[in-house]
């Protein structure tokens, strides 16, 4: 494997926005990138990646690797939640995609950049050159349509009764923002990034369109026979005292239901005895919000593939309920519209690094026509409030859908 330092080239996202202008003067496909906390980095950047539709079962298959000190390159992809909704339609883009990138650049926590190649390959032309030619941002701008707050309502007072008759604890009731973009969607991401610092940022693109995760959550870590899962259970608004998370009957609740739940979920594929919880209840920013964020870890035989792991885990406990399967067979009757990549996830398999993959919440999905959808959504306990549950989707929303609009909100 080659490792090139490259020094100081600036941050994240000016890097990302350079290198997309370079891959589109060269005429190659756009980049691939993780942003925030990946790899025990700051970023990883492939410069250029033909992400194009797999088969569900194919996302990922890459050998664990257990490197802290490199990342090399891999495959870089999304995988849709898995469930229609009520309206029974199918998905808008695929519902899995990714491709391989040779090389990254890659943000260590220091600042400084390196280039690393799995086959030895250099730096190319094009990319030295965009490398220093600092891009300039590009204007866009997204026309959101508000999402129904009746039906929302409705799944949410549904789902206070499913609690009620013991069918199910908790359940993640969602709705979305649609919207058209005028201009390119790696342009939203790189401003969403810029101004919000989501931990766990993943962008990928290709003919079909583009998905843009701002992400604040991890789904899986696998490196070598260590795996990890953080789930978040538990929002405050941001000008809110965080103290009063750990204080909510309601959020811990939430969040230790969620829990077990993972737990249960990694005891089927982790050597018997190693499911452990080394993290609890601990209190987070992210865009926006407060979050009660929790971490669960386990030892995974290494010969155990990733469908295997994926078979037992997905889609995120975070983002279904307890018990997972009525929660599922439930939400599709409760909201009007399948979610999608939202709720699904994002990130790279490395056979040098491992696997890191996000949990695909404050996620924007494009379609190749320009069409895109936000999902946001919350967990409901049997002590939620309708209201309150669909102010906790707007405090989520604001980031990126924009705090004029959210103000401007339909009753």
């Amino acid at each position: 494997m080659r490792i090139e330092r490259l020094g100081e080239l600036g941050d994240a996202a000016a890097v990302l926005r350079a290198i997309a202008s370079g891959a589109a003067r060269a005429g190659a496909p756009p980049p691939a990138a993780l942003i925030g906390d990946w790899f025990g980095s700051r970023a990883v950047i492939a410069p250029s990646v033909s992400a194009e539709a797999v088969a569900v079962s194919q996302v990922f298959d890459v050998p664990p690797g257990a490197s802290e000190d490199a990342v090399g390159g891999g495959w870089f992809g999304y995988l849709s939640y898995p469930d229609a909704g009520a309206d029974g339609r199918g998905p808008r883009i695929p519902e899995a995609a990714g491709g391989w990138s040779d090389c990254v650049l890659r943000q260590d926590r220091d600042g400084q950049w390196w280039y690393e190649s799995l086959t030895g390959t250099t730096l190319s032309a094009w990319m030295t050159e965009a490398l220093h030619s600092p891009a300039a941002a590009t204007p866009f701008a997204i026309d959101w349509t508000w999402p129904d707050r009746i039906a929302h309502r409705r799944g949410v007072l549904a789902c206070l009764d499913a609690i009620a008759a013991g069918e199910v604890y908790q359940a993640c009731v969602c709705t979305q923002f649609v919207g058209r973009v005028v201009g390119a969607p790696i342009d939203f991401f790189v401003d969403a990034v810029t101004r919000t610092a989501p931990a766990r940022a993943a962008y990928v693109a290709g003919e079909w369109g583009a998905v843009a995760s701002l992400s604040p959550e991890l789904f899986l870590s696998r490196r070598g026979y260590a795996v990890t899962s953080s789930p978040i259970k538990g929002t405050l608004p941001r000008r809110a005292d965080p103290s009063l998370l750990r204080a909510s009957v309601k959020d811990v609740a939430e969040n230790i239901m969620i829990v077990d739940l993972v737990r249960n979920d990694l005891g089927r594929v982790a050597v018997t005895g190693t499911v452990t919880v080394p993290e609890l209840l601990s209190v987070r920013p992210a865009p926006g919000v407060w979050h009660l964020v929790s971490t669960v870890s386990a030892r995974v035989d290494v010969e155990v593939p990733v469908a295997e792991v994926l078979e037992a885990t997905f889609p995120p406990a975070s983002v279904t309920g307890t018990p997972k399967l009525r929660a599922r067979e439930l939400l599709t009757s409760w909201e009007p519209h399948r979610r999608g990549v939202y709720c699904g996830t994002v990130g790279l398999a490395s056979p040098v690094a491992g696997c890191e993959l996000n949990v695909a919440i404050r996620t924007a999905e494009f379609d190749k026509s320009g069409n895109v959808v936000l999902g946001v959504g919350g967990g409901i306990t049997a002590d939620s409030d309708a209201d309150r549950e669909w102010e906790e989707c707007l405090h989520k929303a604001v980031p990126f859908v924009g705090a004029a609009a959210v103000v401007g909100n339909p009753v």
